[in-house]
Parts: C-alpha cells; structure tokens; sequence
C-alpha cells in the first residue's frame, strides 16, 4: 500500500486581518458628526429646492439623505465586522461590509436612474428658478459636504464600505459645485435649462461608480478570486525544492483585504514534523509575492489521481 503523510496547516495574520478600515481612522465620533451634518444639509437643501424651484437641489436634497443612509449602515457594518469569530460563523463578521457596499452602491444606482429620468422631464418643460436662493443653499451644502468628505478620506482609501459612504459624498460634492455654477448662469442668464441638465452629468457620473463598487463587492460575495494568477502561483510554489506538484488550488476573499488560498501539495514521503520548514517556505512565497496571509496546505504523498490545478468536485 502507498504510503501517505498528509497535513493540514493554516496560517493566520491577525495584523492583516486587522489593518484595513482602522478604528483610528474611522472614528464612532466621525461617523456620528458626518451623518449630523448630512441631516442637516438634507433639510436645507429640500426646503431650499422647494422654494427655489429647483430640480438639481431637490435631486442633491434626495442624494444627500442617503447619503444619510449610507453613512448609517456602513457605520453598523463597520461596528458589526469587528466582532469576534464564533462558531456560527467561523471566517468572522468583515462580510457585513462588503453587504453594506452593496446595498449603498444599489440605492445609489437606483437614485440616479430617478433623476435622469426627472432631468429629462425637466430638460423639455424648464420652470423659472429663483437662482440667488439656489446659490446660497447649494454654497452652504458644497462646505459642509466638503468637511464631510476629508473626515471620511483616510477610511476610504482601504475600506469599500467606507468607500461606498465616501461615493456618496463625492458625488454630492460634485453636484453642489454644478448646481452652484448653475445658480451663477440663472442669476446672470437665465438660463433654466442648465438646471436639469447639471442635474442629469451628476446622476450619470454617480451611475458609474456605483456600477463599479456593485461589481467588487458582488465579486466578493460570490468568493471570487483576489487579482492573482493561480498558474504563476503554481508556478512559484512548484519552485520550491521538495514540492512535486500543486493541484485542487482555490483563492478567495472574504472582505477586500484578506486574502484566502487553500491546495493540495505533493511531497515526497517523509515524516510530517519535516514538512513544517516546506510550509513556512509557501507562506513566505504567497505571502511576499501575492499578499495572500491565510493558507490552507493539505500535504500528500501523490494520493489524488487527479492533478489539475483547477478541480470540479462532484457536489459542485
């Protein structure tokens, strides 16, 4: 009978795991005061539309509550993947935000097919705008926007939950410039029609990103691979001295950080305690070249008649 020496290793980070979306930079107290001031522009910005007139505050009334909204539900998701592993779910909470991401991303979407759609109605029936009143209220949104926007920077820039929130207050941001440059050409111009139309490049501008942050966190939902090639891997691995073979490879992401990968390894037969300097070897390869810091290896002795690199199992 063939003999064989398996082993199953897995290795963890608890800094990786820990390093993204970090607390300091993403304070309870940030996330409180920037939702505050949202409310806040919410209320003016809406009253401000409606006496005004004017379609593109209304629409940045709308895009700032859920803006609102946003901040509110990356904040608990946030709060929620800080939770400790259990045995209800054994990889942790970080999913929480990558759902959060998603569900932001959809409202966001959602909303810009609403207001082209009013743009358009807008564009063919422009109603007279009180452009001074417009200005000033769209001014005030823009600052407090903009205060907004550098809380949140510094979170977002390893964070997609946090970067879906800070898409929302890009994208406000954005609108209160145009609607700004809008109020200024119906102060001097009158030219209403520059209201919808401010109204319809911002809603479009928003559609992409969202679009973009749906693809990545539904990438990640559906344990889609991390951007790595899994033959370069196999190549890389199969270097090392005492590794014959890399076959049934799987590579995932549970958040859009932490990198998972687990495969069968053919060694020669040999005692398991030899096995664990071949192991560190692995870990430092995927670890430096791939940013992958949790590993999976089962060590075999040629047990798997099939060696494909990619394998469907029979429950699949």
């Amino acid at each position: 009978m063939q003999k064989q020496h398996s082993l199953h290793s897995h290795t963890h980070s608890h800094d990786h795991e820990h390093s993204h979306a970090d607390p300091r930079h993403m304070s309870p107290g940030k996330f409180r005061f920037v939702t505050l001031l949202n409310l806040v522009i919410t209320l003016a910005e809406f009253l401000g539309g409606l006496v005004s007139g004017s379609l593109a505050l209304l629409s940045d009334a709308v895009h700032n509550l859920s803006d609102t909204i946003s901040i509110m539900i990356s904040y608990f998701a946030f709060k929620i993947s800080k939770r400790d592993h259990d045995f209800s779910h054994t990889f942790g909470y970080h999913r929480a935000e990558i759902l959060a991401a998603f569900v932001n991303a959809t409202a966001l979407l959602i909303i810009s097919i609403f207001l082209i759609v009013e743009a358009i109605k807008r564009f063919y029936s422009p109603a007279e705008i009180k452009g001074y009143l417009m200005l000033i209220v769209a001014t005030i949104g823009l600052l407090a926007n903009l205060l907004s926007v550098v809380l949140l920077h510094r979170g977002q820039k390893d964070n997609i939950n946090i970067r879906s929130s800070y898409l929302h207050l890009m994208g406000d941001t954005f609108s209160s410039i145009g609607v700004i440059l809008g109020g200024i050409a119906i102060v001097l111009w009158q030219v209403y029609w520059i209201d919808p139309l401010i109204t319809f490049l911002v809603a479009l501008y928003i559609m992409r990103e969202s679009i973009s942050i749906i693809r990545s966190s539904t990438h990640i939902i559906m344990q889609g691979a991390p951007d790595v090639s899994l033959p370069d891997i196999k190549r890389d691995l199969e270097a090392i001295t005492g590794i014959k073979n890399v076959h049934h490879a799987h590579t995932w992401m549970i958040d859009d950080k932490s990198y998972f990968f687990e495969a069968h390894i053919d060694v020669p037969d040999q005692m398991l305690s030899q096995l664990d300097a071949l192991l560190a070897e692995v870990q430092q390869v995927l670890s430096s070249g791939y940013k992958i810091e949790h590993v999976t290896i089962q060590f075999e002795c040629d047990s798997c008649r099939n060696k494909d690199l990619l394998y469907q199992s029979t429950y699949m």
